[in-house]
């Protein structure tokens, strides 16, 4: 559950479009984000027991912004998930739903993300079945398939990477560079979960070179020096200086993931949130 813009723009054409960008404040010492999201999985367990107080207790911290993902959401009564998050003052840009269910329930799926608000589906992960060249080979096609499906009914399409995106290489080609290379680009963005490409070994400002535009999230978490997740702000990667490249990205939203949060949960969401707020770049 893998997450820049364009090169820095110049001149005054250049300050007007920085402007228009909702989710950046400028200021004179630099940029902060401007809404910034949590993806539910980090808090799946809370939520599962009681989505209701567990939106509540999100807003409070500060997010504005929450993408579903895990804790049986999809499962739940999505209008009142909806209302609830009216009244809080939460958006659900965007939401995680599973291969099986894109390719056997797309209309449930897609009347699912419209009740909740969401502008974009993410493919969040492909069991170990998809991941020879040849389940790879037949998976791509239906990912062009699934963008135009949603492209044609107003809504987005990105695929969330883990590590064996990078790692998995039959016949020496990775599976994210073949998602790449055969998927098209106005159909299928990249929700581009940074710990996982970084624990993949990949350099994350080199990759954001080589996907102008393509970026629509990032899952943001942190990494110690024995690569676990932690809260951000506690670990080792440079936020900074990677949001530096959201003009190359195309970026739209930031979300804190923390697929290993530790119980209670809140104190490392409160964290990652406070400390993304209070960054410069």
């Amino acid at each position: 559950m893998i997450m820049n813009r364009r090169h820095m723009l110049l001149g005054a054409g250049g300050l007007a479009a920085l402007a228009g960008q909702p989710l950046l404040a400028r200021t004179a010492a630099g940029r902060r984000l401007g809404n910034i999201g949590l993806q539910l999985y980090t808090v799946r367990e809370l939520f599962a027991a009681d989505p209701v107080a567990t939106l509540e207790k999100v807003a409070k911290i500060g997010y504005r912004e929450v993408e579903y993902g895990g804790g049986g959401y999809d499962a739940m009564d999505h209008k009142m998930l909806r209302a609830t998050m009216d009244r809080l003052g939460l958006k659900a840009p965007s939401i995680h739903v599973s291969y099986d269910a894109l390719m056997d329930n797309f209309d449930a799926s897609l009347t699912m993300a419209k009740t909740l608000g969401a502008d974009t589906i993410i493919l969040p992960y492909m069991v170990d079945k998809h991941r020879t060249a040849q389940a790879w080979s037949a998976t791509l096609p239906n990912m062009n398939r699934i963008g135009k499906q949603l492209k044609d009914a107003g809504l987005g399409f990105a695929y969330h990477n883990h590590d064996f995106e990078f790692t998995v290489k039959p016949d020496g080609v990775s599976l994210f560079d073949r998602l790449v290379k055969e998927t098209d680009p106005a159909l299928v963005k990249i929700e581009l979960d940074l710990y996982w490409a970084i624990h993949a070994g990949e350099d994350p400002k080199a990759l954001i070179g080589r996907l102008p535009g393509r970026i629509y999230a990032y899952h943001v978490k942190d990494m110690r020096p024995d690569k676990s997740m932690t809260s951000v702000g506690l670990g080792t990667v440079d936020f900074a200086s990677i949001f530096k490249l959201n003009g190359t990205s195309g970026v739209k939203h930031f979300y804190v993931e923390n697929d290993q949060s530790p119980a209670p949960y809140l104190p490392d969401i409160t964290k990652s949130f406070q400390t993304l707020r209070a960054l410069k770049f």
